[in-house]
């Protein structure tokens, strides 16, 4: 007897249900929200060194750690003062639960050692380098996903994975100016930032598996245990850097430097808001494009020294678009695999 004839794959045998999640429009403005905010963030770190005139050279002239610290105390008084107005004392006293705050105290020291060494590798690279170089969490999370979960990547994913690393290292050979280490590649940043990126991912990991009983937990107070072991952890780091409590808290501080203490307040209430209503898609996405903003900032405000170059820009576009590329082809991948098990189990 002849094999029936496959039915034609149309790609609507796996649409989705709508959600009763935000509107279009509430999405986009979000969107938005999320990519300005990955934008300026490291911009203005970026705009916050100071040149040494001997070395031209690009350096905190503050203590990096001190910004840190004063958003962390923010957030601590603005969290609490939160949950007292919306909860009254009874809600204060549940942040205090050793069941939550044994979990979100672990986190918190696992973040804190992300914001040093966001803060390290800023020292030495460029608001746009940094944010390419982040866009290796691609690939440090598919390895992670392979080695834990043993979940594996189509060999079209790997392929685009690779063009994500390649394009990577072609926009820090050819855009290596845009560093603080007055130029060439500047090793350390790059490691730092490395460093960094699989801190988050395994903050990532730690989130997924510990958070799931504390859903329903307003974020102001998970914010509080979060920021209690965060705090605790940045000040022992801030007592062996040799330069936070030796030179003066505020030594350096100017108009800018402020700007650094609100940019991390407002990235890190707006991270823990954003991903609750964002998916993964677009969030990957954002953080892509938050790259292409970055460059554009840097070439048109006058605090950067930066010049618009057809080469680094069509780096910066390949970044983005093979970073776009990996993370559509996700779903399209997903789908196939459902196709073909579908198909599989008619015959």
């Amino acid at each position: 007897m002849a094999p029936k004839p496959s039915t034609p794959y149309t790609g609507a045998e796996f649409k989705d249900v709508a959600s009763d999640g935000p509107s279009t429009v509430v999405k986009l403005c979000l969107f938005v929200f999320f990519v300005m905010t990955r934008a300026v963030h490291p911009t203005i770190i970026d705009a916050s060194k100071s040149v040494d005139p001997e070395t031209g050279k690009k350096s905190f002239a503050y203590g990096n750690m001190t910004v840190v610290i004063g958003e962390c105390v923010v957030t601590l008084v603005v969290a609490q003062l939160m949950c007292l107005a919306f909860g009254g004392v009874g809600q204060w006293k549940k942040i205090w639960s050793p069941a939550p705050m044994k979990v979100f105290s672990m986190i918190g020291f696992v973040y804190a050692l992300g914001d040093y060494l966001e803060m390290a590798s800023m020292g030495a690279l460029g608001g746009a380098a940094y944010q390419i170089l982040l866009q290796s969490k691609l690939v440090i999370t598919a390895l992670m996903t392979w080695g834990i979960k043993g979940t594996g990547q189509t060999g079209l994913q790997w392929n685009i994975l690779v063009l994500v690393m390649l394009s990577m290292c072609v926009y820090m050979i050819g855009g290596s100016s845009d560093s603080g280490s007055g130029g060439g590649i500047p090793i350390m940043g790059v490691i730092n930032v490395l460093l960094k990126v699989s801190v988050s991912c395994f903050c990532a990991v730690l989130s997924d598996k510990y958070m799931k009983d504390f859903k329903s937990t307003p974020i102001y107070m998970q914010l509080v245990q979060f920021k209690c072991a965060w705090l605790a952890t940045i000040l022992v780091i801030s007592f062996t850097d040799g330069k936070t409590w030796q030179n003066g808290f505020f030594t350096g501080w100017n108009g800018v430097t402020a700007g650094v203490l609100v940019s991390f307040t407002v990235k890190g209430w707006s991270t823990m808001y954003l991903l609750a209503m964002l998916d993964s898609v677009l969030k990957n996405i954002g953080e892509a494009c938050a790259v292409l903003v970055i460059y554009a900032m840097q070439v048109i405000l006058p605090s950067f020294e930066d010049q618009f170059e057809i080469p680094t820009f069509l780096s910066v576009m390949v970044v983005i678009l093979s970073v776009t590329a990996y993370v559509g082809s996700k779903s399209v991948v997903e789908k196939a695999q459902k196709y073909d098990k579908m198909m599989a189990n008619k015959t």
